[in-house]
């Protein structure tokens, strides 16, 4: 087996905090319980199942992609979150999002690429094992998160689709359904749904780029993005899309959602960037939670969060000023 050396970022992974906190647990539908192979070597499932709410999810811990950096509580990662989908507040999500059906969920993949279709969320996935990464989570709006997700590398997904020469970037939409997400129905929203977000394709087809269907070890919580998320750590949070239903192959660049509402602040790119400051406040420092009103816990921000070994290249040469 070929054993990489470690960078300087990539700490124990068992330091990640137990999560103490259980929802409630029902059993596999017929079928998603792991055949011979897994049934064979403990600690692997085949992901051609779906992961089903509530439900344990078995993995492969991914040490190279661990930090021994305090993990955010669980009840705050499902408590404190950005999904305008479901209200503005930062609790709205886990108030709202129950109301959200996820199961089935399917995908549909378009445009430039050999393999298009809806598919069935366990065949997009299959036949992917799952794995732990543990990354940092940086808003835009300055506060911070350490999380242990669960799922498969979005190249591995990217290549099964097989996209064509012509395909420069990847674009993604969450789920637009007003009678289950009561943001969408809310007349001061600026948002025009549905919710969109786009990479190059080398951004994609980088290690980093992560599609998520848990954390700390079980099915994704549906505040959280369930039951399939982008995950991007050295990006801002918001280029992280969530309840993904439509992967499209395309040649232009397309325009995302907050290019669309305010271009001047918020840009394609959106690298963690601590030397371009948002127009409104500074990025050189950020409030790592849990945090109070006595006890904020301010940590200096990196730039690429800390990630820039793997990600620095995709953007040799480009002013970073310019293509926030």
């Amino acid at each position: 087996m070929l054993i990489k050396s470690r960078p300087s970022w990539a700490l124990s992974h068992s330091h990640v905090t137990p999560e103490h906190i259980y929802l409630n647990r029902r059993r596999f539908m017929s079928g998603i319980a792991a055949g011979a192979a897994g049934l064979a070597m403990p600690g692997l499932l085949s992901a051609a199942a779906a992961p089903v709410q509530g439900e344990s999810l078995n993995f492969i811990p991914a040490p190279k992609f661990s930090t021994d950096e305090e993990k955010t509580p669980f009840k705050d990662v499902i408590r404190y979150n950005n999904f305008y989908e479901f209200g503005t507040g930062k609790d709205d999500p886990a108030k709202y999002a129950d109301n959200m059906s996820v199961d089935p969920w399917s995908v549909i993949v378009d445009g430039e690429c050999g393999n298009p279709g809806t598919y069935a969320l366990e065949d997009l996935l299959q036949p992917h094992d799952y794995e732990e990464r543990v990354y940092r989570l940086r808003c835009v709006e300055a506060w911070s998160m350490v999380i242990p997700w669960v799922g498969v590398p979005l190249a591995d997904v990217v290549k099964r689709l097989e996209p064509t020469s012509k395909a420069k970037y990847l674009y993604f939409e969450t789920l637009e359904d007003p009678e289950q997400m009561r943001g969408q129905q809310s007349i001061f929203s600026t948002i025009d749904w549905p919710y969109r977000e786009g990479l190059r394709m080398d951004e994609a087809m980088n290690e980093l780029a992560f599609l998520a269907v848990g954390l700390y070890g079980k099915a994704l919580p549906k505040q959280n993005g369930a039951p399939i998320r982008l995950v991007l750590p050295w990006k801002y949070g918001f280029k992280s899309i969530k309840s993904i239903v439509r992967i499209r192959f395309q040649e232009r660049r397309p325009k995302t959602t907050w290019e669309r509402i305010a271009p001047s602040e918020y840009g394609f790119y959106a690298n963690v960037n601590p030397e371009v400051d948002h127009p409104r406040w500074s990025q050189k420092r950020e409030r790592r939670l849990p945090s109070g009103l006595f006890s904020p816990n301010w940590i200096e921000t990196e730039k690429f969060n800390g990630y820039g070994d793997q990600v620095a290249s995709l953007y040799k040469g480009m002013d970073l000023r310019k293509f926030y």
